[in-house]
């Protein structure tokens, strides 16, 4: 599970991952990897334990059994701190952005560029502002006045900025929270177009949607996590995208379902 099919370790993985909260089981033996330079979706609907499992591996949490991976490294993390400080970056649904605050600001929040030395030390407010604007450029984003409040932005420039903002402060690994479900669909693919971008640019991505047609537009592999388990694990080469979209869907279930209406039609 720490590594890849080419042997090379993982970027991430965990093996046989549990989190319990006193007498409710969030997660049970969970065993997933996150290959380099690649798209992992992790796959599943409300109450299936993503948040849970995107705070294991932001570090918000510590798992109850088995064992987190970085680089084939057993690693355990006791704050988001550690994993930032071992590459690994989140960006959540809320964002953790200022929506008053300037653009450039926000994409420096907590790292700041300075100058000089306490008490004198000052913010170098004219860098901060080109190299911003030019880091979001590299990414295909196109902002033109980083002066602009952060909030005025739409959503799916706010997610390009806070992708932009990980990759910038060395991101070895970027957790995505359901980064289109508030999204129409130009703005989904705005975003999908970045994390595939991030991909391309030598980033591990780990994509946590509902959506398997997004998932599968910019996913390499795919996990689909239902009631706290791992139920299923694909490539983008041995399952098409309506047999994800079926799997995800509860598949029999569904079917099940169709034929008791069309009973009672």
């Amino acid at each position: 599970m720490t590594e890849t099919s080419s042997h090379e370790p993982a970027a991430l993985a965990l093996e046989n991952v549990g989190k319990r909260f006193g007498s409710v089981i969030a997660l049970s033996d969970v065993s997933m990897s996150v290959p380099k330079n690649r798209v992992t979706c992790v796959l599943g609907d409300n109450g299936a334990g993503k948040s849970t499992l995107i705070k294991i591996l932001s570090g918000v949490h510590t798992p109850s059994d088995g064992q987190m991976y970085v680089n084939g490294e057993p690693t355990t993390f006791s704050s988001p701190r550690e994993a930032l400080d071992m590459g690994i970056a989140t960006v959540f649904q809320d964002l953790a952005t200022v929506p008053l605050m300037a653009v450039w600001r926000n994409f420096y929040l907590g790292n700041e560029p300075t100058r000089g030395f306490w008490p004198f030390k000052g913010l170098r407010a004219k860098y901060a502002k080109e190299s911003c604007k030019a880091e979001l450029a590299n990414m295909g984003i196109d902002i033109r006045d980083t002066e602009q409040p952060v909030g005025t932005l739409s959503g799916g420039e706010r997610q390009a900025v806070s992708i932009a903002r990980a990759v910038h402060f060395g991101a070895n690994v970027l957790i995505l929270d359901e980064p289109t479900s508030a999204l129409g669909v130009k703005q989904s693919g705005v975003v999908l177009k970045h994390i595939r971008n991030a991909a391309d640019a030598g980033i591990s991505v780990v994509f946590i949607t509902h959506n398997p047609h997004h998932a599968y537009l910019v996913g390499d592999n795919f996990y689909l996590l239902n009631r706290g388990q791992m139920m299923a694990e694909y490539t983008k080469d041995n399952v098409s995208r309506e047999e994800l979209v079926k799997a995800m869907a509860g598949g029999a279930e569904l079917e099940a379902l169709a034929h008791e209406l069309g009973a009672k039609g």
